[in-house]
């Protein structure tokens, strides 16, 4: 039986973020980036994603596509047949994640958007690959794409998400959670702290990899999607 699989990006990110993934995802049903530009929350964004996507589906979120994952669980939990958490957290915004955001945003509001990106990047990936061209493109590209007016909207979404630590046990479904080693914006402490939580989770941590791990080590990732898709298909 075909297996209806949703992916949904990150913040500034394009459906070019699963571009590796997508070719080897196929085999298991249709795939679906989602739209996350429709909205001012994350309750909002992702009651919009809900209302384009099939009855049932596998669920794969990068960083802020991990923070609407967790909402869709709390929208539509029985429509999730498994579900795939990439470089994100359950957690809240720290203080200090809120200030850097704020920062940002500010850049944005004042014309200076390229720069807040430019600023991003080394966050972003492993320091093998901070002068990474190809990277450093699909980086920047992805973020002009989606533009500073979403980038604001995403940003203060993402700063009032609520804390879905509390959510992680009633997860039922197939779940892996994915991480790059040198995750420095979703560290790898919240990945344990997500797989730990849900019952049965696969955890894999990324080598060579940074926030990016989609990109960064692209075969790695695809290999861990491929065996969760598995896993859904037999359950």
């Amino acid at each position: 039986m075909a297996i209806p699989i949703l992916l949904i990006p990150g913040l500034s990110c394009t459906a070019q973020i699963y571009a590796r993934q997508v070719p080897a995802l196929w085999r298991f049903g249709p795939v679906t980036v989602a739209n996350h530009t429709e909205g001012g929350s994350m309750t909002e964004i992702a009651a919009a994603i809900l209302s384009d996507a099939p009855p049932g589906f596998a669920l794969a979120g990068f960083s802020m596509g991990g923070y609407l994952a967790f909402e869709i669980m709390r929208q539509a939990r029985d429509r999730v047949l498994g579900l795939a958490l990439l470089d994100t957290s359950a957690r809240p915004d720290s203080p200090e994640a809120t200030e850097k955001r704020r920062s940002a945003i500010a850049l944005a509001e004042q014309g200076k958007f390229t720069l807040a990106v430019q600023q991003s990047f080394p966050n972003t990936v492993h320091p093998d690959h901070l002068d990474n061209a190809a990277l450093k493109a699909l980086h920047s590209g992805m973020a002009k794409s989606v533009g500073p007016q979403t980038y604001i909207r995403h940003q203060n979404a993402i700063i009032a998400r609520p804390d879905s630590r509390p959510d992680l046990a009633a997860i039922a479904v197939p779940t892996l959670v994915v991480v790059g080693e040198a995750d420095a914006i979703t560290l790898p402490d919240a990945a344990r702290e997500m797989a730990t939580g849900i019952p049965d989770a696969n955890l894999v941590i990324v080598p060579k990899a940074g926030h990016m791990a989609l990109a960064e080590q692209p075969e790695v990732v695809t290999e861990a999607m491929v065996q969760w898709l598995e896993t859904v298909a037999a359950a």
